[in-house]
C-alpha cells in the first residue's frame, strides 16, 4: 500500500486532537460516534489524497482508542495503533505536554515511516474477549493475594474470638473472588472450544510439557492467533526473553542481557512454565543441571529454557501436530 497523506491523532478520554500531515490543518473532535464520522468527514474535505493512501495513526491508549480502531476498520480506513513510547523516542528531546503539538509529532512520525509503518489489523471479537477476561482475571487474583497475605497473618496474631468478624469476612472474600476466578476461567475455555482455529492451538500448547493453560491463552490473545508475530525469535524480543548485546567500539564491553523494554507479564508467565519444565521434564532437567555444574549462571539457563519452550509453542502451531517428547522412547 502507497501512503500519501497521514492523519496523526491525539486521543484523550473525552477529546482527540487530529492534525493531517500534508496542509498541516488541525481540528479536534468529541471521541464518540458522532466525532468519529464528523472526522472522516473533514479529513477527506480537506486533502485530495484517495483514502486508499492515507493512514490514521494514534497511540494504543486502551479503551480510549478501541471505538476509533473499530470505527475505522468498518470503514475499510487504514490506520496504525503505535506505542506512545516509540513515537517519543523517534522524535527527539521535547519539553512539555500539549495534545495540539501531540498530534503534529505523531502525523510526522507516520509520514516519515510510511513505507515502513504496517496498518493495524484488530483482533477477533473472540480474541478482544478473551483479552478483556485475562485482564479481569489479573485484577482479580491481585486482590485475592492482597486478601490472603491480611488474613494470614491476622489469622495468625490476633485472638480469634475477638475478631471473628474481621476473619470470617476476609475469608468470605477470599472465597468469593475463587469462585469469580474459576468463573472466568470456565468462560475463556467455553470461548476456546467454541472456535475451532483456536481451540486447535490450545490444544497444540498445552501438549508441551511445563505449559499450562494461563501461558497457553496469554500466547493465543497477545500473538493474536499466531498471526501478529512470524517466528519465535520476534515474540522472545516483544516479552524480554531475547537477549541483547551491550557492547560499542573497545570502551564498553558489557555482557549479553534482555532488555526490560518487554510484556513482561508473559515473561513471569515463561519464568514459571521453565522452572516447572525443569521439574517435571527429564530433558530439560538434565539441560539445567549440566549448565550449573560447569558454572553457568542459573538465570541466564533459566532464559535459556524460556526460550527453548517458545520455540516449541510456535513449532505445535506452524506444523499442527502435538509435541513429541522423544526422551520418553530413548534407550
Amino acid at each position: 500500500m502507497k501512503i500519501k497523506e497521514t492523519i496523526g491523532i491525539d486521543i484523550s478520554k473525552l477529546t482527540f486532537d487530529t492534525r493531517i500531515y500534508s496542509n498541516q490543518k488541525f481540528k479536534q473532535f468529541q471521541n464518540s460516534s458522532s466525532g468519529f464520522k464528523e472526522l472522516i468527514s473533514w479529513v477527506f474535505k480537506n486533502t485530495e489524497i484517495k483514502k486508499s493512501e492515507t493512514l490514521f495513526v494514534f497511540e494504543h491508549t486502551g479503551l480510549y482508542s478501541l471505538e476509533l480502531s473499530i470505527f475505522l476498520e468498518k470503514k475499510n480506513i487504514s490506520f496504525s495503533l503505535v506505542p506512545g513510547l516509540e513515537i517519543k523516542r523517534s522524535l527527539g528531546i521535547s519539553r512539555g505536554k500539549d495534545d495540539k503539538v501531540d498530534a503534529s509529532k505523531i502525523a510526522l512520525y507516520a509520514y516519515r515511516l510510511r513505507e515502513e509503518i504496517e496498518p493495524t489489523i484488530l483482533p477477533s471479537k473472540t480474541l478482544m474477549s478473551l483479552k478483556n477476561l485475562l485482564s479481569l482475571r489479573d485484577r482479580l487474583v491481585k486482590q485475592r493475594a492482597g486478601y490472603k497475605t491480611s488474613y494470614k497473618e491476622q489469622h495468625r496474631v490476633l485472638n480469634k474470638k475477638e475478631n471473628k468478624t474481621l476473619l470470617e469476612t476476609q475469608k468470605k472474600m477470599i472465597n468469593y473472588f475463587t469462585n469469580q476466578i474459576n468463573s472466568i476461567q470456565n468462560e475463556m475455555e467455553i470461548l476456546v472450544k467454541k472456535n475451532e482455529q483456536l481451540d486447535q492451538i490450545y490444544k497444540l500448547i498445552t501438549s508441551i510439557n511445563g505449559i499450562g493453560p494461563q501461558t497457553a491463552l496469554y500466547m493465543i490473545v497477545y500473538t493474536n492467533g499466531f498471526t501478529k508475530f512470524n517466528t519465535w525469535r520476534k515474540f522472545a524480543a516483544y516479552c524480554g526473553t531475547a537477549p541483547f548485546p551491550n557492547s560499542s567500539g573497545t570502551s564498553l564491553i558489557g555482557r549479553t542481557k534482555v532488555s526490560h523494554l518487554a510484556y513482561k507479564k508473559i515473561k513471569s508467565l515463561l519464568d514459571m512454565c521453565a522452572k516447572s519444565a525443569i521439574q517435571s521434564n527429564p530433558e530439560m532437567k538434565n539441560y539445567y543441571q549440566k549448565r550449573i555444574e560447569i558454572g553457568k549462571n542459573k538465570m541466564s539457563t533459566i532464559n535459556i529454557i524460556r526460550n527453548k519452550l517458545l520455540a516449541r509453542i510456535f513449532a505445535v502451531v506452524q506444523r499442527k501436530s502435538p509435541y513429541v517428547d522423544f526422551m520418553k522412547y530413548a534407550a
